[in-house]
């Protein structure tokens, strides 16, 4: 066979095959992933940095492990990328910002370690906005990130960089935060599949500026390779005071399971969300449906909590806040105009309010966790649009107002509530861009969700581009 000729359209599970098989090697695969890199990130920029000369000695030294028949863990040799909101050792961590160091990190936060440690080949840092502060991807430092679908679109933030690459395969594993909705907008956005796992099931370190409400997963092309990255990165980390001390499980166990007898709620709306596209709504509604199909029991209903906006705009706007009151003046005037206006809003809150906001996501989640008492799971629509116009916070045609959390609201409740929610794609809106389904499971049922995901999967392969459109 000519050895490369298939590399851009492979799985993460079968490269793995591959390397066992020795048919193709992992300096073969990360040297294919460099070139269309350097191919296509004029047009998409989806990177703050790539580090070839690391990832190919990464990858030279995988290579060595699998002619021995030794590798060290279930990602050996596997490329991977890493969000630029975490520490990665020797390249610094920018944050989307102008106004952090360029000093490379000492060491690797715990996610990057555990990738590490099982053998994964990282190409490089990818983009985000200041901070993670919108739902799209554009910041101060590197621009604007364009989903390879349409490139006047945005990928969606704040992990878009992420979603690009896991589209375009440009390694076959990324890595994601999300703190109210960073993984499952992006996965959304540019038809890829992204998990927000269960709080704390990724350790963290150090802590998060979003602090409770942030969570790490991943981004991929498939359910499988997820599960595979997932297996690794929830191992635990004890530097993480607030996360899980309990092994992580190989999430490909059960994977093939199915949702035969499982109670699902459809929720189109969460008995709050005014506006949505009728072909997205239609669509989504399409998917659940297929649930049912597969033998699940599927009803429609919605949770009993109330709207949740204000309750994490609260803890949004404050931490904000924080952030932006610890930069100089002369930083300030370097940062995303519209980050430092949702920071001057932050100013506002006073610690009761904060407090008493948290007080209201305790309610919150328990309504969420009372519709688990009679349900396994829960769907909705993930996005109630296509991805809007690049460079933008909010679509153009002005429907959702001002603030970019009016047109994801199914995303954060779920940061609120701590839960694990995966976006899976489901089918294209009229103007052709990807539309997702979200699924929603119990504290600590990333399995479940997973499975579920890997359920429909299974009968709707998810789309993919070879290279960029426009």
């Amino acid at each position: 066979m000519n050895r490369c000729s298939d590399i851009s359209s492979f799985t993460a599970h079968e490269l793995l095959t591959h390397f066992r098989h020795r048919s193709l090697s992992p300096v073969e695969v990360t040297r294919d992933a460099l070139e269309r890199i350097e191919r296509f990130e004029p047009r998409i920029n989806a990177f703050v940095v790539v580090d070839s000369e690391a990832a190919l000695a990464a990858a030279r030294a995988s290579e060595a492990r699998w002619l021995k028949g030794e590798p060290i863990g279930l990602v050996d040799g596997l490329p991977t990328t890493i969000k630029d909101i975490v520490d990665m050792a020797g390249l610094p961590t920018r944050f989307g910002s102008l106004t952090t160091s360029s000093k490379p990190a000492a060491g690797d936060a715990p996610a990057v370690a555990r990738l590490r440690e099982c053998g994964a080949v990282f190409l490089g840092k990818t983009t985000l906005p200041e901070y993670g502060w919108i739902g799209a991807c554009h910041s101060p430092l590197t621009g604007i990130t364009r989903n390879p679908w349409n490139l006047e679109r945005t990928t969606g933030g704040s992990s878009g960089g992420a979603a690009a690459a896991a589209l375009l395969n440009l390694g076959v594993l990324h890595h994601g935060t999300d703190a109210a909705g960073s993984i499952r907008i992006p996965a959304a956005f540019t038809g890829v599949f992204g998990i927000k796992p269960s709080y704390g099931r990724v350790p963290a370190y150090p802590a998060s500026v979003m602090t409770t409400l942030a969570h790490q997963g991943p981004l991929a092309r498939n359910v499988r390779d997820a599960a595979l990255m997932l297996s690794v990165m929830a191992r635990p980390d004890a530097r993480d005071a607030t996360a899980w001390t309990t092994p992580a499980p190989d999430y490909r166990i059960g994977l093939e399971d199915g949702v035969r007898g499982l109670r699902i709620a459809w929720s189109p709306r969460l008995g709050y969300v005014r506006t949505i596209d009728a072909d997205v709504e239609a669509t989504a509604a399409k998917a659940a449906k297929a649930f049912a199909d597969l033998g699940a029991i599927v009803e429609e209903v919605d949770p009993d909590g109330p709207d949740p906006t204000e309750i994490l705009l609260t803890l949004w706007y404050s931490v904000s806040a924080a952030v932006i009151l610890a930069k100089s003046p002369e930083d300030r005037e370097r940062m995303d105009p519209g980050y430092l206006a949702i920071g001057e809003h932050g100013r506002r809150f006073s610690l009761f309010d904060y407090l008493q906001a948290q007080s209201r996501r305790a309610e919150y989640r328990n309504a969420m966790l009372r519709l688990h008492d009679r349900y396994d799971l829960l769907l909705t629509p993930q996005m109630p649009i296509p991805a809007i116009e690049a460079g933008r916070v909010t679509p153009a045609d002005g429907r959702f107002g001002e603030d970019w959390i009016n047109w994801s609201p199914y995303t954060y409740p779920f940061n609120l509530t701590q839960q694990p929610a995966a976006s899976i794609p489901c089918g294209f809106a009229e103007d052709g861009l990807p539309v997702a389904l979200q699924i929603v499971g119990p504290p600590g049922r990333d399995d479940l969700v997973l499975r579920a995901a890997r359920a429909y999967e299974s009968g709707h392969p998810i789309a993919t581009l070879s290279e960029p459109r426009g």
